[in-house]
């Protein structure tokens, strides 16, 4: 706080001044946090989370903040929820969506995430209709821990071309010649990029001027840049409500500029994305089995 006062002129803060000013940012925070969702359907949500550390029974511990971001009816991205949990399960993201369509989330068609078990699990348990996009990101990087490192170049070459056909149909059959030109040599990555199909391609159910928008957890990587931007000056919280505090201002102050800017999907192409998906995209289960490799 004094840093901040002093950008405007301000040498010295007493500890009553600084006490106001922390429960006054408190309370914004908090109130952005628990707002009304009430500018759905939201078709599209990102979720992830970081692993920031804060001091708790006098011993450093690691934490877990969940982050969800969404695009309204207006075609607006929004941050659509924060919360903090000791440790990234299927409880902790269980309750974290709860929370959201408690507080009004609904039309969500598509979420895209890592592979993460708990919260794959509690996207089917919270979000019933709704699709899940595994992030192609994330999944090359898985795939390239379980490819042999000499065949990993041609095995990235031809992932990559998957993605620059120019519609779904022509996706789905590079897709298919992925599979069988690596089925001889590597069987074992062949079998785990047919297992994962259904979720590494859940995008082509859409309409392809946003398959850049929903196949990747990229865009939301970028805000996670931003507040590790933050939080690797505090390095070490005191505790949780100033991690929140932080956090929460900095994806306040993002939300805002969301708002204020241009559309990030037009109201056309959104529209056209609410329609009910094609079989291709498979809604996701709390008993569904994930490949075998995590996130």
């Amino acid at each position: 706080m004094e840093k901040l006062v002093e950008s405007l002129g301000i040498t010295r803060l007493s500890r009553s001044q600084v006490s106001e000013m922390t429960r006054d940012l408190d309370e914004q925070v908090e109130a952005f946090r628990t707002r009304p969702l009430d500018a759905g359907p939201y078709t599209f949500v990102a979720a992830d989370a970081l692993v920031l550390k804060v001091r708790e029974g006098g011993r450093v511990v690691n934490v877990h903040a969940l982050l969800a971001a969404g695009v309204n009816g207006d075609g607006h991205r929004e941050i659509l929820g924060l919360q903090v949990t000791s440790a990234e399960d299927g409880a902790g993201w269980l309750g974290f969506f709860r929370d959201l369509t408690a507080r009004g989330l609904t039309g969500v068609q598509l979420v895209t995430s890592d592979a993460h078990r708990g919260l794959v699990e509690a996207i089917g348990a919270a979000l019933p209709g709704a699709a899940w996009q595994r992030c192609r990101t994330h999944y090359a990087a898985n795939l390239m821990a379980a490819t042999p490192k000499a065949s990993w170049p041609w095995v990235k070459t031809l992932l990559h071309s998957v993605y620059d056909q120019p519609d779904a149909a022509s996706v789905h059959a590079q897709y298919d010649r992925l599979v069988d030109a690596i089925a001889e040599k590597l069987p074992q990555v062949a079998a785990h990029l047919d297992d994962a199909r259904p979720d590494v391609l859940a995008f082509t159910s859409f309409p392809k001027e946003l398959w850049r928008q929903i196949w990747s957890n990229n865009p939301q990587e970028r805000l996670n840049r931003e507040i590790r931007r933050r939080t690797d000056v505090v390095g070490i919280f005191p505790g949780r409500d100033s991690l929140i505090r932080l956090v929460g201002a900095v994806l306040a102050e993002q939300h805002d500029e969301w708002t204020e800017g241009r559309r990030y999907l037009g109201l056309d192409v959104l529209a056209r994305s609410r329609i009910t998906p094609a079989p291709s995209t498979t809604e996701v289960t709390p008993g569904n089995d994930l490949p075998a490799l995590s996130a």
